[in-house]
């Protein structure tokens, strides 16, 4: 897609300082970008590169100036929600051919199918299911019996919907993910373990969007519950009976165990593993690895660290432990010095 700098401005509401004809023919990173890219400066470790880009045009924030005149500028206060915006012009999400369904699909006769649906070659719809206007069934999707989707969501392909599963409007499941699984849930008994049946479902609301790979296990009684605008990256686990708050963020090969509780607007780091039944606060940042076993609250509080500690305290543990092996080279030295006092004493006193 190529469209002028006046056009783009216009779109994204900013201002601009530069040929309004300036023809754009793509988006690209500033360090790569070439003559017709359009790039976006929203970091401040990349402005080393603002003088020598050969981009032609670039999105910033106001008071940041150009560093010659071959470069245009397209103003905006928020540069990558900006630069998010273009994209969204330059670029379409990639959909499949269609709408209509492929005559390699199996479909159950009491399924039923919305307009503008597509569904593709392997893909397989239990008895009971709804599929919503204009969504996406790929290649090799499973979707058990009584699943409910609603409209404009893209399932990838090899993702797998088992029974009675509830998705929303415009969600986006990526390749490989599971959605209703039965939770780890195992009663010891006599010195072996009994299966618990886990009889509930998934509920995931509109606007969430899961990467590939993902669980996301049913309940063992009533939801496991992903909440509207939940970010869920690659190789997430979530356990049953897990309820997630709205627009919160998870980062690849995160954990979280049964029964916990994620308030609205909380940020996971990558590898960070939850305990069950436990909860976190609202506004909460967890930071990358972190071990978290207790219920951590405060708006606007970071945890980092195993067990996960508020960073403050974190910050200082890290710096003793940096000092511990000089601290100890140091005990060592007195210790022997010590030795060799008492050594010299003791000689004192029997001469």
């Amino acid at each position: 897609m190529r469209m002028t700098l006046q056009e783009l401005a216009t779109t994204l509401g900013a201002d601009i300082e530069g040929d309004p004809q300036l023809e754009l023919r793509g988006l690209a990173p500033i360090e790569s970008a070439g003559e017709g890219d359009l790039t976006f400066l929203a970091n401040k470790k990349y402005e080393k590169y603002l003088a020598e880009t050969r981009a032609s045009a670039i999105i910033l924030a106001p008071n940041i100036e150009l560093p010659h005149d071959r470069l245009a500028a397209v103003r905006l206060e928020d540069p990558y929600v900006g630069f998010v915006k273009a994209l969204r012009l330059f670029f379409t999400t990639q959909r499949y051919a269609g709408p209509g369904i492929h005559a390699q699909s199996v479909i159950d006769e009491t399924a039923v199918i919305g307009d503008d649906v597509t569904i593709a070659a392997g893909a397989v719809i239990g008895a009971g299911v709804r599929i919503g206007r204009g969504t996406v069934i790929a290649e090799g999707v499973v979707i058990r019996d009584n699943v409910e989707i609603g409209e404009d969501s893209l399932l990838y392909p090899n993702v797998t919907v088992l029974d009675r599963s509830r998705i929303g409007s415009r969600v986006i499941l990526h390749a490989g993910t599971t959605i209703g699984s039965d939770g780890f849930g195992f009663a010891p008994h006599e010195g072996r373990y009994e299966k618990i049946p886990q009889v509930g479902f998934v509920i995931i609301e509109d606007d969430v969007e899961i990467g590939a790979n993902c669980a996301i296990d049913r309940g063992t009684l009533g939801p496991t519950i992903i909440r509207r605008g939940v970010k869920l990256d690659n190789l997430i686990q979530i356990a049953h009976n897990v309820e997630i708050g709205e627009d919160s963020v998870v980062a690849a090969q995160a954990g979280i165990s049964g029964s916990t509780v994620i308030g609205r607007h909380v940020i996971i780091a990558g590898q960070a593993g939850l305990v069950g039944h436990i909860e976190i606060g609202a506004n909460v940042t967890i930071g990358a690895q972190a071990g978290v076993s207790k219920t951590l609250t405060g708006d606007g509080k970071m945890f980092r660290g195993s067990p996960a500690r508020e960073i403050r305290e974190e910050l200082r543990l890290e710096a003793a432990m940096r000092r511990l092996p000089e601290l100890i080279k140091t005990v060592r030295e007195q210790g022997s010095r010590i030795k060799e006092l008492e050594q010299a004493l003791q000689q004192e006193r029997e001469n």
